[in-house]
């Protein structure tokens, strides 16, 4: 067991969804909370979950200086930091390849991407220092069938990698590597990003309704905290995606084969496909407009 008691962590993305609840429940436990966000108001936001155990930094996952300066602050201001959690990301408006803005597909890789290993690299020496842990946020969309977001899709495959590539290359400094796997998460991003679009909420509606069970952003942030203290490779919920993923070398391509002849699915793709050519989601980083992650 891990005892979060006194730790330190710094989560980026943190005023809001998965990683604002992820850092309450850290504190409920006994650590103490850095929140790295694009939000100017974020040291104020950080205040106010805590007034000594949280600390707010403002910083962009896409400029490693910024975040090398919040690891500073978090050491200097407790004296350590032991875990980091690379939770900000972006949704951009759902759409098909040939429909999406290249801005886009630039714009969700910079964030869901090299944000991520930006973030993990400026705070991995603080945490081999400590033998911490590293937590990725990735998604079920690493083995899911990313139809009608496919940069998405793309970007949280490339962060199941990274974990499992750093779990390898750090394990001999005694850091562990946890990549949490979540499918709908009850966000603001999926509030705005998917309930107010009724095609993408017909495309979801065309899988099978044991796939769209829904968590709350407190049962992510409590299987994160688990995860942690038990020193897991990995959590997935809600759990039922547990077997999809071990079987996804099956289930996958006979999925993907089913929707390629569902004509139905198919025909919500083309209208998804006619629509107007949507204007570039904003690369933000924190999670309270409408396209933010973090899940």
């Amino acid at each position: 067991m891990y005892d979060l008691t006194d730790k330190v962590a710094l989560i980026t993305g943190g005023n809001g969804g998965i990683g604002a609840a992820t850092a309450r429940t850290l504190l409920d436990r006994g650590a103490r909370v850095v929140i790295a966000d694009i939000d100017p108001a974020t040291p104020g936001r950080a205040g106010d979950l805590h007034p000594t155990s949280a600390l707010g930094c403002v910083a962009d996952v896409r400029d490693p200086s910024t975040l090398e300066a919040a690891v500073t602050r978090a050491v200097d201001h407790f004296g350590r930091l032991d875990v980091v959690i690379a939770n900000a990301g972006l949704l951009a408006k759902a759409a098909t390849l040939r429909n999406t803005p290249t801005a886009d597909i630039e714009g969700t890789l910079a964030v869901n991407v090299t944000g991520v290993a930006n973030t993990v690299t400026a705070a991995l020496p603080q945490v081999i220092a400590q033998q911490g842990q590293v937590v990725l946020i990735s998604s079920v969309f690493a083995f899911l069938n990313g139809m009608g977001t496919i940069p998405y899709a793309m970007s949280k495959a490339a962060v199941e990698q990274l974990g499992r590539g750093l779990r390898v290359e750090i394990a001999a400094h005694g850091v562990s590597v946890l990549t949490a796997y979540f499918s709908l998460v009850q966000t603001d991003m999926i509030a705005r990003g998917v309930d107010e679009d009724p095609v993408v909420m017909e495309l979801l509606g065309a899988l099978p309704k044991v796939m769209l069970k829904r968590i709350t952003p407190t049962q992510a942030a409590a299987s994160i905290a688990d995860g942690l203290e038990r020193r897991s490779a990995r959590v997935i919920r809600p759990s039922l995606w547990g077997p999809v993923s071990s079987l996804r070398g099956l289930l996958g391509p006979t999925l993907d084969t089913r929707f390629s002849r569902d004509r139905h699915i198919l025909d919500i793709l083309a209208r998804l496909d006619a629509r107007p050519t949507p204007a570039p989601t904003p690369a933000v980083t924190s999670a309270a407009p409408s396209r933010r992650k973090k899940s």
